[in-house]
């Protein structure tokens, strides 16, 4: 009888998740004649060339985040959530990046860098440099420094801008503009001194020096700027922010030397000031709003810090004031570091603020033109299951005990990491502690103080102009130069003679004959 009414029970609980309209068999053939529709509409290419490029990079954004941060996007919205729409869903191209570094099958965040911005696959821990350089080998660098697509933009004329939440000189912006055989080369404080006497620059100088007039510049990172132990303007008695620099310089001063004479420099580090600025006077934009990472969004100060959406907002109004077009990074970044820390819940709301800025720049811009492209560096070994039953929270328990400890569990679970935990000799109980806190360490199998990436393939998602050039399974490194191809920057330009555009054959003997009859 018990075993009854708990299967009846199952079974009207299962039947009252289903929203009403879903059980009608015609709302999915509907949506799915829709779909067609569309996808029939996309045989209709558009190759136009880009005029403007941005990069959405999601740092140890995988699969299992981007569908879980679509789910919280959903319930956040009071709505189940796995019918929800993340804005890079909308992209009509997807494609898969195969992630690994050269010497590496599970990959870092620098050496991936360098293969979706210079477009060569590199060694893990490295940044703008080719697989002949070693990790912290400096006197391996000469001759091996490989440019980037913000490079390449630049040289063609157009305004360029990185937007991160993590410090400015991390592994992903680093890739745009410094050639490093050591991703933590922050400051000059971080080091070795064989690095120093073999002539090897730091990242935060080659910032300032390598590309000066990068026109955007957002994110954190102050304490690499300034001279060691001088203090923050922010946190001025906590020891922690002070400045890195052994050379004593002040790179912030550097910065605003390297300008153009009559052109209009502005340094910010407060959101007021950032979001106060008349940008049709300003030609170049420095804005480091944190000594070292931006705090997560869901612990953000909104009065001091921006969020990525803002930045985001502000670097493309600056950057189309450049009639040739722009290209723009833009990097949720600490994603990673909440995945790193076990904090799923930090990790999925930076995936669900990366795309809050997704949306707001394709509203900024037109397909017709900007050519778009959201992909993450690596994954990570962060997962959800348990049979959940549409709706769960995503952060919420699966809705059976394991069958081996008879104890609950989260749905969310993290193939290594800070999470295992053993009490009294078992698993942890989680119905014990809060586990919908921001800052709850999610379950592992394994114990390690910082969880890993994942090696497995991760989307590439594409919108505008030349966008099918991404489909099908792609190294890594073929990222940038399709987008160099779609904008004409770069080497490979051939194409972009009229007579050689797709259509053209067609097109030229009617405007001959055009002109001939007039």
């Amino acid at each position: 009888m018990k075993l009854f009414l708990l299967i009846l029970l199952s079974q009207l609980c299962s039947a009252s998740l289903v929203p009403e309209i879903e059980k009608d068999p015609e709302y999915w053939r509907e949506q799915a004649q829709e779909t067609l529709q569309h996808a029939l509409r996309l045989q209709r290419l558009n190759q136009n060339v880009a005029k403007n490029l941005i990069l959405f990079l999601g740092d140890g954004m995988g699969v299992s985040t981007v569908t879980a941060a679509r789910i919280l996007k959903g319930q956040l919205q009071h709505r189940k959530g796995e019918e929800s729409l993340l804005e890079m869903d909308k992209f009509p191209y997807v494609a898969l990046a195969k992630t690994y570094n050269t010497n590496a099958q599970v990959p870092d965040s620098a050496g991936t860098a360098t293969a979706y911005l210079c477009g060569v696959k590199a060694n893990e821990g490295t940044v703008g440099v080719s697989a002949g350089v070693t990790r912290d080998r400096c006197n391996t660098t000469k001759g091996q420094e490989v440019t980037s697509i913000l490079r390449w933009a630049k040289d063609a004329g157009k305004a360029v801008g990185i937007v991160t939440t993590t410090r400015v000189t991390h592994a992903t912006p680093s890739a745009a503009y410094a050639h490093s055989a050591n991703r933590d080369w922050y400051s000059d404080g971080e080091m070795p001194p064989d690095a120093l006497e073999g002539g090897c620059r730091d990242i935060a100088r080659q910032l300032v020096e390598n590309i000066p007039d990068i026109e955007v510049i957002l994110g954190g990172g102050r304490k690499y700027m300034f001279p060691k132990n001088a203090s923050d303007v922010e946190y001025p008695h906590e020891d922690k922010h002070r400045g890195t620099r052994l050379d004593r310089r002040d790179l912030i001063q550097a910065w605003y030397k390297a300008k153009p004479p009559g052109k209009v420099a502005k340094y910010v580090w407060h959101r007021r000031d950032l979001l106060a600025l008349n940008l049709s006077r300003v030609d170049f934009l420095l804005g480091l709003f944190e000594p070292g990472d931006m705090v997560y969004e869901l612990d953000r100060n909104n009065e001091t810090d921006p969020s990525l959406t803002e930045m985001v907002a502000v670097a493309i109004r600056m950057l189309q004031k450049n009639p040739r077009g722009f290209f723009l990074l833009v990097e949720g970044g600490r994603i990673d570091h909440g995945h790193h820390e076990g904090k799923a819940k930090q990790a999925l709301h930076e995936a669900v603020e990366l795309d809050r800025a997704i949306g707001l720049a394709t509203r900024l811009t037109s397909v017709q033109d900007t050519l778009s492209v959201v992909t993450a560096d690596h994954s990570h070994v962060f997962t959800f299951g348990g049979y959940t039953p549409r709706g769960n929270p995503i952060f919420g328990l699966a809705p059976m005990q394991s069958d081996v400890d008879r104890k609950p569990f989260t749905s969310i679970l993290y193939g290594n990491g800070p999470g295992y935990k053993i009490v009294a000799g078992e698993r942890e109980n989680v119905s014990a502690v809060d586990f919908a806190h921001a800052d709850y360490q999610a379950q592992s199998a394994v114990p390690l103080r910082q969880e890993t990436h994942g090696g497995e393939d991760v989307a590439v998602f594409a919108r505008g102009p030349m966008a099918h050039l991404l489909h099908g399974v792609h190294e890594q490194n073929y990222i940038p130069h399709a987008m160099a191809y779609a904008a004409c920057i770069g080497s490979n330009r051939a194409h972009c003679n009229a007579a050689s555009r797709p259509g053209a054959s067609v097109l030229l003997p009617f405007l001959a004959l055009l002109f001939l009859l007039c």
